[in-house]
């Protein structure tokens, strides 16, 4: 590991150098490069700097303690040493941490998709608290977030809902949502006040890189013009601007009608395509490498319960790491931080224990 740090100070010495030479401010594309490199190397490069002081700390407090004979001075250099020794053992757990592989799709934006699944209405209208909640939350760490496609009710419920949150870090945060979330509730329409169940699925999938290859050949998909449907201000109902994408091989189709024109909403419709057909990809290969899903928190599945709400009882529970939580009230304004902290632990500690084994 030690070996690997020092490479990585040499590394990271270097890219200061290059990043002080006069004229990298010329080569823009490397100049960004060279920032985000450097910002990724940032916090191990400091942790380890913090270690190698902490060593040093250690040694001279052994070697006092070896010479000195005053009573006082060599009590403070127990007490130094132990502070020394303490943060060693920590900074050494941090930085196995920062070493682990960071997943390449950590930084990008990311593509939600909520659908109500199980329990009719009610689902609907849970899915609508579901996106608001995940809106709060982008807010909370100042991301921003834009309606790629809905389908509503009449009662202020969504069938379906996929938005895009743009923010450094997103799909970091938001990978551990995917799956089913439950709710446990008694609906406005129970005059009896029996508690219902009722189920929305969750997908988040990372933004494609416009340097990523998805050959989506023209025979492939079917392009349909149409007028928007549903509440609408001034031309868009009036106007062939709705857009819909038929991808022939997958089945994969694509409704798109946010926008006033025709182009803004077959832009969105392509992106959100490419997007889908970038997430089979990947889950065909998470499918594949069945050790790595193991060591995952969850398997990840789609289908795969990972959280329960229930209203009566105040509590949220996520089924995966068996945290509960008595305050669901906060949690569907947005505070979700406890929850992801617990998950990121989590899934960090059992690739540690992976890459140890």
């Amino acid at each position: 590991m030690f070996d690997k740090l020092d490479s990585v100070i040499m590394h990271y010495e270097e890219i200061e150098r290059e990043l002080a030479s006069p004229g990298i401010a010329s080569d823009q594309s490397r100049f960004r490069k060279l920032m985000k490199e450097q910002s990724d190397l940032t916090p191990i490069v400091t942790a380890y700097r913090e270690y190698r002081e902490c060593k040093t700390a250690e040694e001279e407090s052994l070697l006092l303690l070896d010479e000195e004979s005053d009573e006082e001075m060599r009590e403070l250099a127990k007490e130094e040493l132990a502070t020394a020794r303490s943060r060693i053992g920590e900074l050494e757990e941090k930085i196995k941490i920062l070493l682990l592989p960071k997943d390449p799709n950590d930084d990008k934006n990311v593509i939600v998709e909520i659908r109500a699944g199980a329990g009719g209405d009610e689902a609907a209208l849970f899915a609508a608290e579901v996106y608001r909640m995940y809106v709060h939350y982008a807010e909370n760490r100042g991301w921003k977030t834009e309606i790629l496609d809905f389908e509503e009710i009449g009662i202020g419920g969504m069938k379906s809902v996929s938005f895009m949150i743009r923010g450094t870090g997103a799909y970091s945060r938001m990978k551990y949502e995917s799956g089913v979330h439950r709710v446990q509730r008694v609906p406005a329409t129970e005059s009896g006040g029996r508690i219902h169940t009722s189920t929305v699925t969750v997908a988040v999938i990372p933004e494609v890189d416009d340097d990523i290859v998805i050959d989506i050949p023209d025979k492939d998909v079917r392009i349909d013009v149409m007028r928007a449907s549903g509440n609408g201000g001034q031309c868009v109902n009036t106007t062939d601007s709705a857009v819909r994408l038929t991808h022939y091989p997958t089945g994969i189709v694509i409704y798109s009608q946010t926008e006033k024109s025709q182009l803004q909403n077959k832009a969105k419709a392509w992106a959100l395509l490419r997007a889908k057909l970038y997430d089979l990809e990947m889950q065909k290969r998470h499918d594949e490498e069945a050790d790595l899903r193991r060591s995952q928190v969850g398997t990840g599945d789609r289908s795969e319960k990972i959280r329960t709400y229930n209203f009566p009882q105040g509590r949220v529970t996520d089924h995966r790491i068996k945290l509960t939580l008595y305050k669901i009230d906060a949690v569907m304004n947005g505070d979700l931080d406890e929850i992801l902290d617990s998950l990121t632990a989590a899934d960090q500690a059992a690739r540690l224990a992976r890459m140890e084994s």
